[in-house]
């Protein structure tokens, strides 16, 4: 998904250290490595980055539009807090947002976002082949396919804010899972349901892409949720359990 803000690229400017310094900071965020509620202290970026003061703040005040990081009163930046009760915000909002990108996808999308969905589909479905492999290297590559086939699903929509905001969700609901330890190996189903999906918006029924989609990210969310459930951002990270949406 690429409607995350981020400043233009210039190899001979400041700016690009702010975009490289943003694309870390984030990634660290979004796996974990940075923990909810941790104060974000700028010297201590600056070194850990090897980077200067003005691309950090710079890259902290455009991570606080995206609700990864939280600007604080007179007192810097922290990395967002984390609970069940935002969580289950963040799946309700993002069922209800995302049902109506995938309508409005199916009703738009032509030869050419048909076209990727298959390629979608088939990346993914490879890539989860894949996941039981115990390396690195394999969850990458689902991580990278599964992002890719939701980012295509929706492609078609012709509202962009409506498609930025659907990242945000992506991305949002990405770290929960990081954060619980959700990571290799596909829950039960979650295969077959990436495929129905696909062939229900390849046959232009808005209204079952949109159902499935919905139920898909339900069936993930509940499994997440439970693991949520008096979850102490403070008390540090859960032991593993192994879902993928």
């Amino acid at each position: 998904m690429s409607g995350i803000p981020k400043p233009p690229r210039d190899k001979n400017s400041p700016v690009s250290q702010t975009t490289t310094v943003f694309e870390q900071i984030r990634s660290d965020i979004l796996h974990g490595a940075l923990e909810p509620g941790s104060k974000l202290k700028i010297e201590l970026l600056i070194e850990k980055y090897d980077t200067g003061a003005t691309p950090v703040r710079e890259a902290l005040s455009i991570l606080s539009t995206t609700g990864l990081v939280e600007r604080m009163e007179n007192r810097g930046f922290r990395v967002a807090v984390v609970s069940a009760e935002h969580y289950a915000e963040i799946l309700w909002t993002r069922c209800f947002v995302e049902e109506r990108a995938i309508r409005e996808a199916v009703l738009h999308g032509g030869r050419e976002w048909e076209e990727k969905v298959v390629l979608a589909q088939y990346h993914l479905q490879r890539e989860s082949n894949r996941l039981e492999a115990a390396d690195d290297d394999a969850l990458k590559q689902w991580e990278r396919a599964h992002e890719e086939f939701h980012t295509v699903l929706i492609s078609a929509c012709p509202s962009k804010p409506l498609l930025r905001f659907c990242e945000q969700l992506y991305n949002e609901s990405n770290r929960y899972r990081y954060i619980a330890r959700l990571g290799r190996g596909s829950r039960s189903g979650a295969i077959e349901e990436h495929k129905r999906i696909a062939d229900a918006a390849l046959k232009r029924d808005g209204d079952l892409a949109g159902s499935l989609l919905v139920e898909h990210y339900r069936h993930t969310g509940d499994l997440l949720k439970a693991h949520l459930d008096g979850f102490d951002p403070h008390a540090g990270m859960r032991p593993a359990l192994k879902i993928t949406e």
